[in-house]
């Protein structure tokens, strides 16, 4: 569905994106990440035709976004930036006016976009008296006019508080199930990007430091976590045994090739340290994206090799 090779952005003297390469393929939920000015804006500017890159290509649905721009984003919906909206008329003849530079939507599609984001009922208040929830909607509303293929959303949550986080949420996701639309998800909130994401790219300073599935981007090391009286001398009679090999503040420890959980157990018990809990850490996305910041490139994908691609 898109396609990026070798995509250069320079702003003066600043790289803002450096030779990035990126897949997003057809029926994907994908997600960029990436500190606030990794880039991430700049690569779907340069993605949506609103931003000249300096060097390499762009195309979606097989279509150079610079040569073919019309038929590039024919099919394509985005909130990126801070949507504008007229706010002393409705939503309803906002989204209006906004699908006339486009191509005007008939009354039906306007009542399908605004059922399908929660807005049916309001759609004839003014947009002045909208919540910052609503009014994020109506953006998402005004992306869905075109009956897009493809969704690209910029930073969707920004704002928003945790009850508009999670309807938002849940509507990405009703959309990608039932529309069967590929999403582009830009963001900075790790745990959005973990419960909505099937595949990430992550970007540092311009450059892609991992892209793969958000399964791979997991810690490589099974860190445990004890809970006991005395977590220091309890971690440090272990090491002495052995047992466990790295620590880290609050009672968390890796064990050594081949130590099992229970073996821990009965050599604390063995000891007259009591137990309260020990148990493995589920690792998180915001563990592996902060070691990719710490190390810079000491990623574990982005130098893969990429599988042979045909543009859809």
């Amino acid at each position: 569905m898109i396609q990026l090779r070798q995509l250069t952005k320079r702003f003066g003297r600043r790289l803002a994106v450096d030779g990035l390469d990126l897949e997003v393929r057809r029926g994907d939920v994908f997600g960029l990440l990436g500190h606030n000015g990794a880039g991430k804006s700049t690569t779907i500017g340069m993605l949506l035709g609103q931003v000249w890159p300096t060097s390499g290509t762009a195309s979606i649905a097989g279509h150079d976004v610079l040569r073919e721009r019309a038929r590039a984003l024919a099919r394509i919906g985005a909130i990126f930036e801070a949507p504008s909206f007229y706010d002393y008329l409705s939503g309803w003849r906002n989204l209006e006016i906004l699908s006339a530079y486009t191509a005007p939507a008939s009354p039906a599609r306007l009542r399908e976009v605004l059922d399908w984001v929660g807005l049916s009922g309001r759609e004839h208040g003014v947009v002045r008296t909208y919540s910052h929830g609503m009014r994020a909607r109506l953006a998402l509303a005004q992306a869905l006019l075109p009956d897009p293929d493809l969704l690209i959303l910029d930073e969707p949550t920004n704002g928003l508080d945790p009850e508009g986080i999670h309807e938002m949420r849940a509507t990405i996701r009703r959309l990608h199930s039932e529309l069967g639309l590929t999403l582009l998800l830009s963001s900075h909130l790790l745990r959005e990007v973990e419960q909505l994401c099937t595949r990430i790219a992550v970007l540092n300073q311009g450059r892609k430091v991992f892209d793969g599935l958000l399964s791979e981007a997991r810690p490589p090391r099974p860190w445990v976590r004890l809970n006991t009286a005395d977590p220091d001398a309890a971690l440090a009679a272990l090491q002495a045994s052995g047992l466990i090999t790295e620590t880290r503040p609050g009672g968390r420890f890796v064990p050594s090739e081949g130590v099992v959980v229970s073996q821990l157990v009965c050599r604390l018990v063995a000891l007259g340290i009591p137990v309260d809990a020990i148990a493995p850490e589920e690792p998180t996305l915001e563990e592996f994206y902060l070691e990719l910041m710490r190390t810079g490139s000491g990623d574990p994908g982005a130098n893969r090799e990429t599988p042979p691609f045909t543009p859809t």
